[in-house]
C-alpha cells in the first residue's frame, strides 16, 4: 500500500493513532494530510496536520519530545493509521506520558501497562524517595543489594514451582522476581523498552529463520 492508496476524508486528512512500539501504550491521536504521512515515512519522525492552525507540524519541534517511527500500518479500510514509535519524553502537551489520562469509566488509573507503571515508580523513587519507601531504601543500598534480592526471588520462584505450593504462590513469586528486576533496570538507568526491544528482535529472528 502507498500513501496515495489511503482513504482521506473530505478535508484530505486521515486519523493516526500513535502507540509506543515496545509497550503497546496508546500515546495520542492526531491527524495527517498526505504530505504529513509522506514526511513521517521519509524522515522517521511523526508529522501531523493541525486543524486549528491549518498547518503541518512535526512532533517535538518545540518541546523536543520527538517520536521516532518504527512501523506504520493502515487499517482494513485504509482510512486510519497506526503509527508505532519510540517516544522521547512525554507525549502529551500537559507533560503526561500519554494524552489518555481522563477516565470516563473505571478508577482513573492511567493506561500504561503495569510494567511501565512500575518503571515510572522506580524512577520517581530513585530521584526523590519518600520516607519509608521500600524501593527507595533498596536503591540506597546499591546494585549488589538489588542483585542479591533478585537471586533470592529467583530461588523462591523455583521453590514455589517444584515444591507443590500451588499456582497462586508461583504467581506471587514471579511477580516479586519481575518487580525486583525492574528495580535493577531502574538502578542502572536501562529503560524497559530496551528489554522489550530485545525480546521483539529475538521473536522476529525466530519467525524469519529456517
Amino acid at each position: 500500500m502507498t500513501v496515495d492508496d489511503l482513504r482521506y476524508d473530505a478535508q484530505g486528512l486521515i486519523p493516526a493513532v500513535v502507540q509506543e512500539a515496545d509497550t503497546g501504550d496508546v500515546l495520542m491521536v492526531a491527524w495527517m494530510d498526505r504530505d504529513a504521512v509522506r514526511a513521517t515515512l521519509e524522515t522517521g519522525a511523526t508529522h501531523f496536520w493541525s486543524r486549528s492552525r491549518q498547518a503541518r507540524w512535526r512532533k517535538g519541534e518545540s518541546s523536543g519530545h520527538v517520536q521516532h517511527v518504527q512501523r506504520v500500518y493502515a487499517d482494513c479500510d485504509a482510512d486510519t493509521l497506526l503509527v508505532q514509535v519510540h517516544q522521547e519524553g512525554p507525549a502529551c502537551h500537559t507533560n503526561r506520558a500519554t494524552c489518555f489520562f481522563t477516565a470516563l469509566q473505571g478508577d482513573g488509573t492511567p493506561p500504561p501497562t503495569m510494567l511501565a507503571r512500575i518503571e515510572q515508580i522506580v524512577e520517581a523513587r530513585k530521584t526523590s524517595p519518600p520516607a519509608g519507601s521500600y524501593v527507595g531504601s533498596l536503591l540506597a543500598k546499591g546494585e549488589a543489594a538489588v542483585c542479591r534480592k533478585i537471586g533470592e526471588e529467583a530461588v523462591e520462584v523455583v521453590t514455589a514451582a517444584l515444591g507443590g505450593e500451588g499456582d497462586r504462590r508461583l504467581v506471587e513469586e514471579v511477580a516479586d522476581l519481575w518487580f525486583h528486576t525492574l528495580v535493577l533496570l531502574g538502578e542502572r538507568g536501562i529503560p524497559l523498552r530496551d528489554v522489550l526491544k530485545e525480546l521483539s528482535r529475538r521473536h522476529t529472528e525466530r519467525r524469519s529463520g529456517p
